[in-house]
């Protein structure tokens, strides 16, 4: 499933042959029917696991109690993240594309969403748990969007800019809005 989500999730990935990931994992083509009724199946799930990785190495287990939300703008928009598009976020990577495939597979991301807005909306302000869940959903569109925006920007400097510039927004309109005095 990594090896899936990766090539999915790669700039030359749209279109990715199952051959050729069965190639990679040295597996037989013949043996991804065994496993999976279709590409897109496998998409959902490499989508999905790309989500669970996303959890597993994210920056909230690293930060101090009270700078969870700082620390995950922090993580998003920062240029190690933009330069690895294969193992970053799969939203950011996909945006563009997942218009386009099959209802089945849209619904499992879309699950996969839910289940991250969920996690993160307990660290975004708001008096309700429907005003942080609403707060959960900009922040992470636009932080989608600077991402993509960054990594279509053609020199360093620009992407840099368009980084930073997110992330001060971002950290000033969510993070300080929780931590006034932070």
């Amino acid at each position: 499933m990594r090896a899936a989500a990766r090539q999915f999730c790669r700039p030359e990935g749209k279109g990715s042959a199952i051959a050729d990931l069965m190639r990679e994992l040295g597996l037989t083509h013949g043996g991804f029917y065994k496993h999976f009724d279709s590409k897109q199946q496998l998409l959902a799930e490499a989508i999905t696991k790309g989500f669970e990785e996303m959890e597993a190495g994210n920056a909230v287990r690293k930060a101090r109690p009270g700078t969870e939300l700082k620390a995950i703008i922090e993580h998003y928009l920062s240029p190690e993240h933009c330069a690895n598009r294969g193992a970053g976020c799969p939203i950011a990577a996909l945006s563009s594309e997942i218009a386009r495939y099959p209802r089945a597979v849209r619904i499992e991301i879309d699950r996969a969403m839910q289940r991250r807005i969920k996690r993160l909306a307990g660290f975004l302000p708001g008096k309700t748990w429907k005003q942080r869940e609403r707060n959960c959903r900009v922040l992470m569109s636009g932080m989608v969007g600077a991402l993509n925006l960054a990594r279509a920007a053609v020199d360093q400097k620009s992407r840099k800019a368009i980084l930073d510039a997110s992330k001060e927004f971002y950290i000033k309109a969510f993070f300080r809005n929780l931590h006034p005095k932070k």
